[in-house]
């Protein structure tokens, strides 16, 4: 995981093994050492001989430096996973809890501002990738992903079942994503009608 050179404490490898045994992603590998390592070079000794206190002081630490939100919650998760985790320690952290995310509402464009969009894509290919992504809800690695063939109505799958349902399946189709079951999305009405 650390590329340099410099010898891993023996804690510090019993954490990397923790999240291996747990199947963490390697960016949350990364960050989880990074917000121990910071604790230790705040502490100015070894996290193993932290108190309650001195989370608490470092938490507010981290506030008052102004730190965001995201990575404060980022912080506390990697301190919880190393005291409750690898140290065995849950009475250290047990207070420490994540901070509340402001939410944003999302920008909503009006009709036209989606017309103009779509028209300022390139070439036929681009505007249709992304009036499907807007008309669909689908993520970008599934728009990329997508084929021709994927597109067929989904009543192709279902013989059995009378007209009037297959009429309504084929609005509908199954998108798989990278270690994702399959979803279902859905063919705008004025898209299924032409279709």
């Amino acid at each position: 995981m650390d590329a340099s050179n410099q010898p891993i404490s023996p804690l510090r490898q019993r954490m990397i093994d923790d999240m291996r045994m747990r199947k963490f992603g390697e960016k949350t590998q990364l960050d989880y050492v990074r917000a121990v390592r910071n604790f230790a070079k705040y502490l100015r000794r070894s996290p193993e001989s932290a108190s309650v206190e001195d989370l608490r002081n470092y938490q507010l630490h981290l506030v008052d430096n102004g730190i965001s939100p995201a990575s404060l919650n980022s912080a506390i998760s990697g301190l919880k996973f190393f005291f409750n985790v690898s140290l065995d320690r849950p009475e250290l952290v047990a207070k420490m809890q994540p901070v509340h995310l402001p939410r944003k509402l999302p920008v909503i464009l009006s009709p036209d501002e989606v017309k103009r969009l779509i028209a300022a894509a390139g070439n036929l290919k681009h505007q249709t990738a992304l009036a499907l992504a807007y008309a669909t809800g689908l993520r970008v690695n599934e728009v990329v992903a997508l084929k021709v063939k994927l597109l067929t109505s989904a009543a192709d799958s279902f013989p059995d079942i009378g007209r009037r349902v297959q009429a309504e399946w084929q609005r509908f189709f199954f998108v798989t994503g990278s270690n994702r079951p399959k979803r279902t999305s859905s063919l705008p009405e004025s898209s299924s009608r032409s279709a």
